[in-house]
């Protein structure tokens, strides 16, 4: 039995390094986002003093590791075998989510993630122990229910405080600076910069030393005594030193503010979410060797009342868990996934938004633009004039691709490490996605960075995020409670069942990931490569037409043979193709700002040939959308001779989608000559409805089938009429 613990333990460690992994992909964005979208530094540079943040950071993340041990339940109230199945379970749930939430690009939070796992695996294992008691105890004797409505409520307000501020802080620092930055630099930069790196080394040293492993206390309370003295000399010191880089060495000081935020939000990460990587094995390890040193008592005997001690994290633990997160940030391609989501919503100009709009986005919009007209009316003329000088944009270089400038960049860094340092000095696990996230977009607001083509998109896609932090805790409450259930009364069938399908989850959503960021990848270069060559018409045409033709068909196809699996499975493979058109349209009018002026023809070709192929999808859309109810509906299939007239009609079409793929006349004249015995779409659809028509007349009554059948027919006239129409590009 005692071997079958230490299987469990090796399996919490190997757990803790995916969970490293696929947590670190998540967080990523927490820290990377302000460095890359306002292209601060070469991505490798970036990269360097993120790593150095995040190995500098893990010995600050001891004070916070008895979150895991004690910081949701009573430990004295579950015996050793009962906690390890709660971490195991904690354990396998964390994975799975994060990794799921990766693969889409969504950020969600570690913390909530784990915060609910744990009460929901205690909960479950609580519950069960109290289903075979004979006392009067209640799940309440189990749970840490005061600190984890503690940990819960300053999660929650710290998205509103970290928004709030985001906001305001953004707000005071573009007036002072204003979107035309550099001429303000030589006078204002130094001492932002000077006022940055004095909240940072207060949040991050002076508070954040208090936990760290090798810190002495009598330092520790000689710097906590003479913390203003510290901080005035602090700013002087780095103003001017600030200053002297600015003048003598035209060092941009932005820059530097940006990569020392960047340094300290790592830092501030590896500090306050290492906890929710590495605390849970961390734990159980330590369990493991009090049962192990506690002789023959079983492992349903041993209460693990020694987990409510201090206990110091050995220093090899975290370098080695820092040492894993640094190699993830460099590999992980999920992690640009999810740091694209962030920059999305948060840069300056418009473009493809990646979310849709929705009745409650467009109700905030609406509420925001009435209340923005009145407030124009009451600011008086001369105070407006002055503030809509500062937040007047200049013209943008086109070298400069950056999502938002170095000021929204240092704000958005200096707030988030500000507010997740001092959380952390305070041991609350507050979330740093939840924080940098909401300071990014209470900034992004401020800077009307959401203007009135943007705005309902980007709102909507706030909410998206948000409601998925939600979903998040929910989620990670009812697997984790599933599963240490199962663990309790299935036993070892049930680990080894979850354990394979952890395995199997993150394999899939692995391969789901790396075949959607390829496809997005196509996708929104393919407006670029169209921009850039001289054939436009024809090469657009036959993906085009490529596309539709397999789409079509297989509609025709599954009407005629009534297969209602078939038609619910084009639906789902007609909405990518929607979308990706969407993308392509989207990034095709991004990119014609980049054009050259002899090249102009090629991006108004192009806009006018998306144009078409939007009313030809809209067409389609509804042609799959009719058959597709009709079939579902249970109406009856088409009669024999009218699936013998689709089949015809088929031939037809064929001619129409090879027109569009054929370059020369020549081999237009060929395939014309080829088709001579195959009547034009035009004389089959008049002859179908008017044998529709007859038979109708035969049988003296109009079925709902006859009905749908000259629908069909005339709505494969309009599409085929609409198709034919972009060949004269």
């Amino acid at each position: 039995m005692d071997n079958i613990y230490l299987i469990f333990i090796v399996l919490l460690f190997l757990l803790a390094i995916s969970d490293l992994i696929v947590g670190v992909s998540n967080d990523a964005v927490n820290f990377l986002s302000a460095a890359i979208g306002s292209k601060s530094a070469p991505f490798w540079v970036i990269l360097l003093v993120a790593g150095a943040g995040v190995l500098a950071g893990t010995v600050f993340s001891d004070g916070m590791m008895e979150v895991a041990r004690s910081g949701m339940f009573y430990p004295e109230k579950f015996s050793f075998a009962n906690i390890m199945l709660i971490f195991l379970a904690v354990m396998i749930t964390d994975v799975i989510l994060l990794d799921t939430f990766n693969t889409f690009g969504l950020p969600t939070s570690t913390t909530v993630s784990l915060v609910f796992e744990l009460l929901g695996a205690s909960v479950a294992i609580g519950l069960a122990k109290l289903s075979s008691s004979i006392g009067g105890e209640s799940i309440m004797q189990y749970i840490n229910a005061g600190k984890a409505l503690a940990i819960i409520s300053g999660i929650l307000i710290s998205v509103v405080i970290a928004f709030s501020f985001g906001s305001i802080v953004q707000y005071i620092v573009r007036l002072l600076f204003s979107f035309n930055y550099q001429k303000r630099l030589p006078y204002l930069g130094a001492v932002w910069g000077g006022f940055s790196v004095s909240i940072i080394i207060y949040f991050l040293l002076i508070k954040g030393l208090k936990s760290a492993s090798f810190m002495q206390k009598d330092i520790v309370n000689y710097i906590l005594e003479n913390t203003a003295l510290i901080l005035l000399i602090s700013f002087l010191v780095f103003t001017a030193f600030l200053q002297v880089l600015q003048k003598l060495f035209r060092v941009n000081v932005l820059k530097v503010i940006v990569l020392l935020g960047t340094f300290a939000l790592a830092m501030a990460f590896a500090g306050n979410d290492l906890v929710n990587f590495i605390g849970v094995p961390l734990a159980g390890y330590e369990s493991y060797l009090t049962y192990a040193n506690s002789g023959n008592i079983g492992p349903d005997l041993l209460m693990m009342d020694s987990l409510n001690g201090a206990v110091k994290t050995p220093l090899l633990f975290l370098i080695l868990a820092g040492l894993v997160m640094v190699a993830t940030l460099i590999w992980s391609a999920k992690a640009k996934n999810v740091i694209k989501t962030t920059i999305d919503l948060s840069r300056q100009e418009s473009g493809h938004e990646r979310f849709g709009s929705n009745l409650f986005a467009r109700s905030i919009v609406r509420i925001g633009v009435a209340t923005a007209f009145y407030l124009q009316g009451v600011i008086p003329k001369k105070m407006k004039r002055i503030m809509d000088a500062q937040f007047r944009h200049p013209e943008k270089a086109e070298s400069d691709d950056s999502a938002f400038d170095l000021v929204r960049a240092s704000v958005n860094l200096v707030v988030a490490s500000m507010l997740i340092a001092f959380g952390t000095s305070l041991k609350l696990p507050l979330s740093t996605t939840y924080v940098t996230f909401m300071v990014g977009m209470g900034s992004s607001l401020s800077d009307q960075a959401w203007d009135r083509d943007s705005a309902v998109y980007r709102v909507s896609g706030v909410f998206y995020v948000v409601s998925g932090w939600f979903f998040t805790a929910f989620i990670a409450f009812s697997i984790a409670f599933l599963v240490a259930s199962l663990f309790y009364y299935l036993g070892f069938i049930a680990f080894f069942a979850m354990i394979t399908l952890a395995v199997f989850l993150a394999f899939r959503t692995h391969i789901r990931g790396k075949k959607k960021t390829q496809t997005h990848d196509a996708e929104t270069t393919s407006s670029f490569n169209y921009l850039a060559t001289q054939s436009i018409p024809n090469k657009l045409l036959i993906d085009f037409s490529t596309q539709i033709q397999s789409l079509f068909k297989q509609t025709f196809q599954s009407i005629i043979s009534y297969n209602s699996k078939e038609l619910n499975l084009l639906e789902e493979t007609f909405s990518k193709l929607l979308e990706e058109k969407e993308i392509q349209y989207k990034s095709a009018s991004s990119n014609i700002k980049t054009l050259q002026d002899e090249h102009w023809e090629n991006g108004l070709i192009l806009m006018q040939l998306y144009e078409q192929q939007q009313e030809i999808l809209k067409i389609l859309r509804n042609f799959i959308r009719d058959i597709t109810e009709y079939v579902n509906n249970q109406h009856r299939p088409l009669n024999k001779f009218q699936q013998l007239e689709l089949m015809q009609l088929l031939q037809s079409v064929d001619v129409v989608f090879a027109k569009l793929t054929i370059d020369s006349q020549n081999e237009l004249a060929k395939l014309l000559n080829a088709s001579e015995q195959i009547l034009g779409y035009e004389e089959l659809l008049i002859k179908f409805s008017k044998n529709e028509i007859q038979r109708i007349k035969d049988e003296k009554k109009s079925s709902k089938r006859s009905l749908f059948y000259l629908q069909l027919l005339n709505e494969t006239r309009h599409f085929l009429s609409k198709l034919e129409q972009i060949n004269r590009f």
